[in-house]
């Protein structure tokens, strides 16, 4: 999975957990409403417990946040589900002609701004936290009933 998946399917999962906190959901439940297999579900959601964004117990389906929704920033979750060797939000293409002038300095010239646009990325996801998602979809949730 890449880590702008994996970062998609970790928001939903702990928006689910906040969202059902009074009941939570085994993988399997997990899995169907973020529409994949459960174990990677649950390799998702070990990245989380790792990250301390989460706390299971052995033979308890599912998880409880480990903090409250407001202190967990996407940037956390971001963090908590990447790993060593992904690269970064932009990547270079692999072969650039080492004989035409621009494939030999491509990288070097473009290094700056993909590292700023790296840097905007990760500042902007400081800004939000998981409780602006919750309140988000619990917003959608609400005028979608009023509008049956």
């Amino acid at each position: 999975m890449r880590i702008n998946t994996r970062f998609a399917v970790a928001t939903h999962i702990l928006a689910l957990i906040a969202l059902n906190d009074a009941a939570p959901a085994p993988s399997e439940r997990l899995a169907v409403s973020v529409g994949c297999h459960p174990v990677a579900i649950r390799q998702v959601m070990s990245s989380l417990k790792k990250a301390g964004l989460i706390e299971t117990q052995s033979g308890t389906p599912g998880g409880r946040l480990a903090k409250p929704q407001e202190e967990i920033t996407l940037y956390e979750i971001y963090q908590a589900v990447k790993k060593e060797g992904d690269p970064a939000l932009f990547d270079f293409h692999p072969n650039p002609n080492q004989l035409c002038p621009v494939g030999r300095n491509i990288r070097e010239a473009m290094k700056i701004p993909l590292y700023d646009a790296q840097a905007a990325m990760e500042g902007a996801l400081k800004k939000y936290s998981l409780r602006d998602i919750t309140d988000s979809i619990f917003e959608k949730v609400q005028r979608e009933q009023t509008n049956m």
